[in-house]
């Protein structure tokens, strides 16, 4: 991660990261390009009425915006390959899995189940931003998705009410599971007859498709919530996860999954090796540590 100490370097990195001008930028947030090069000069700082419009258009993270937006900012790291934020150094990775039992009784009442017209948009244009992605899933899976199983499509929110994170996981048939395992399909082939009912299935299949944030204490949440379901599960269920981001291949392996294949060494956009893996199994073990 990169610490940022001004609001004006933090907008200069995220026009190149997005390849945008100083034009581009003053397009998609409705202010004059002079407001943008002002504010990239630190002359000026952004009205605070205004930084909930650009968190929400550019999807910084709101909080970041906030930090570095002030008389005395407070410096922040950011890293705009997983769109992360962190305060400390010592908070930039993620941590062990087994921090998720040592805060076992921490939770979140900012979680809640994904509002199909409220939150479709900003998921995804989440997802479209995520590099090397495929075009997402559509709305009418997505909706069947958080119909079939609410408990684990799932949104958090900042304490302003800001979108911070997302996890969404699709109720999959054996046929569809095979089907990803053996690389047949992809997660963008995914369509309605590959999701079923997970409480008619003598053992349940879960594909995760989808699980981020914007800093370690709201990824704490999600999974915290995530494995409470699996946790209370009393029948036997498949697991499975496909991922690309490179900070996330270790804490797989560390909850009990498996590396079922992976892809040749890719480079993102930034030029960063990255290995697309997809892991399968359960977590009855990392439960029973």
């Amino acid at each position: 991660m990169k610490q940022y100490f001004s609001i004006g370097a933090l907008l200069i990195d995220f026009r190149h990261d997005r390849e945008l001008s100083q034009m581009d930028l003053s397009s998609m947030i409705n202010v004059d390009v002079r407001t943008i090069q002002r504010w990239e000069k630190d002359i000026t700082l952004i009205k605070p009425d205004k930084e909930k419009e650009i968190a929400e258009t550019t999807l910084l993270p709101y909080q970041l915006i906030r930090n570095l937006n002030a008389t005395v900012p407070i410096p922040t790291y950011y890293d705009f390959r997983i769109r992360k934020y962190s305060l400390t150094e010592l908070n930039n990775e993620l941590p062990h899995a087994s921090w998720l039992k040592d805060r076992v009784k921490e939770l979140s009442d900012r979680i809640r189940t994904i509002q199909l017209q409220s939150d479709i948009d900003i998921l995804r244009k989440d997802l479209l931003l995520q590099k090397n992605n495929e075009e997402p899933i559509s709305r009418n899976v997505l909706s069947r998705a958080i119909e079939l199983l609410p408990e684990l499509n799932l949104i958090i929110m900042d304490d302003f009410g800001n979108y911070s994170g997302h996890c969404i996981t699709l109720p999959l048939s054996l046929e569809a599971y095979e089907q990803l395992k053996n690389k047949e399909i992809s997660g963008k082939d995914i369509n309605l007859h590959h999701l079923v009912n997970y409480k008619t299935m003598d053992e349940p299949i879960f594909f995760n498709y989808d699980i981020t944030a914007d800093c370690n204490d709201n990824l704490f949440y999600l999974a915290h919530e995530y494995l409470n379901f699996f946790r209370e599960l009393t029948t036997s269920h498949k697991y499975c996860s496909f991922t690309m981001r490179y900070d996330s291949f270790q804490i797989n392996e560390e909850l009990g999954l498996k590396l079922i294949w992976e892809n040749p060494i890719q480079r993102d956009g930034l030029g960063l090796e990255y290995y697309p893996r997809f892991y399968d199994g359960n977590f009855n073990d990392y439960f029973a540590q």
